[in-house]
């Protein structure tokens, strides 16, 4: 999930309706290349098959590093905040200094928006006037909390180490941080008003190139239309997810979007004839001679990289010049947020009017209205920030 971290979120902790659950097992019923069109034996004598490399199984380890990257970098952002010297009040305190913000302030158990934003979150604002582009890919390894961090490194492992162990370390590593980038660059079109943070743009690249890999290396697959309504419905359930209050889903469309053509470009198969051709051991004669690709594969392949080069540089030069999507768009908000009667979906940062008097420090909420008296000698632009979220809620 891909959260518009503020100060005091009132989503629901990551679970079944507010993260990917993703069965990636792809129980596709995948037909080995050497037993299709099997060349005609010319010799009697045993023969050696080796494993044909295009359809090997490779050893799954930047998936690993990605998931220990991420929560190496959640301990350095729980380090830095240091709640106990920044807030009044923590939540499980015994933890020191990587103790959690207050319960109201960040449900998630994790950090203060300001922490975050200090390392790295997406802030247009920052991106735009202080040239900060490095956000466009920070972003993806700061999480907002506990919750948020552990139900994105699951769907992580889910997802990803199935696609590594078929296609590769360096496809999938790429198409992991590049679909990140596309995530944030969509996020960064639509929601200028708030930080986000989260690997989830990253995660919904991986389901869009599962979807494209099964369009593209269609050939290779029996039951294709269980195959492909299944994976239809996992991501529409959710895409579907990101319609919550706080969980950012121009991020899951831009990654998913993102993975979708990437993954034409970077999952591509040789067809069965071609590698049997190719492989074929001593005392074997090929049926016929196959090209590697069909010409539907080759067609995707322009296309996409077409649409890829093309949707990032736009994408770039509308948010470097400050290009606000909304402005021309009055629904598309409803993609990130619908509001009911059980949820609002205005939830724009905490800002509060503050005045200290000795040790008395007086708050009043702009947003409800609501004032509030504390005991706090000499407080913190933090320690304030903290109390105005608990304010505002």
């Amino acid at each position: 999930m891909e959260m518009e971290h503020r100060p005091a979120p009132s989503a629901p902790p990551p679970s079944a309706g507010t993260q990917i659950r993703v069965n990636s097992k792809r129980a596709y019923n995948v037909v080995h290349p050497v037993e299709t069109g099997t060349p005609q034996l010319l010799s009697q004598s045993p023969v050696m098959y080796t494993e044909v490399k295009h359809f090997k199984k490779w050893v799954p380890w930047i998936i690993l590093a990605f998931v220990i990257g991420n929560i190496v970098m959640f301990i350095i952002t729980m380090y830095v905040n240091n709640c106990p010297k920044n807030t009044v009040s923590c939540t499980v305190r015994f933890l020191g200094r990587f103790s959690f913000q207050p319960f109201k302030e960040n449900p998630l158990l994790g950090p203060s928006s300001t922490t975050l934003q200090k390392l790295g979150a997406l802030d247009v604002s920052k991106v735009v006037d202080d040239h900060q582009g490095w956000r466009l890919l920070s972003c993806n390894w700061l999480h907002a909390g506990v919750f948020h961090l552990l139900a994105n490194m699951l769907s992580l492992l889910i997802i990803g180490i199935r696609l590594e162990q078929e296609f590769g370390f360096v496809k999938i590593g790429l198409l992991y941080i590049i679909s990140g980038f596309g995530g944030s660059l969509l996020s960064a079109l639509f929601i200028q008003s708030n930080i986000s943070v989260g690997a989830s743009g990253a995660l919904f690249g991986l389901l869009g190139a599962m979807l494209s890999e099964l369009i593209t290396n269609w050939s290779m697959y029996t039951n294709k239309v269980a195959a492909f309504i299944t994976l239809l419905v996992i991501i529409a359930i959710n895409l579907a997810v990101g319609i919550l209050p706080h969980v950012d889903n121009f991020a899951h469309i831009g990654g998913f979007l993102s993975g979708f053509f990437i993954g034409f470009v970077f999952l591509i198969r040789p067809q069965f004839g071609w590698v049997s051709q190719r492989y074929a051991p001593p005392g074997y004669l090929p049926v016929s001679v196959k090209s590697k690709f069909k010409s539907y594969q080759r067609i995707l392949w322009i296309i996409s990289l077409i649409i890829i080069i093309v949707g990032f540089t736009i994408g770039l030069v509308l948010l470097l010049r400050g290009f606000d999507a909304n402005e021309h768009c009055s629904w598309c908000h409803y993609l990130s947020c619908v509001p009911t009667a059980k949820w609002s979906c205005n939830t724009g940062p905490a800002s509060c009017l503050s005045n200290q008097f000795g040790n008395q420090l007086n708050l009043t909420c702009t947003t409800n209205g609501k004032s509030f008296s504390y005991t706090l000698p000499g407080a913190t632009k933090s320690q304030i920030q903290g109390l105005c979220s608990e304010l505002c809620r």
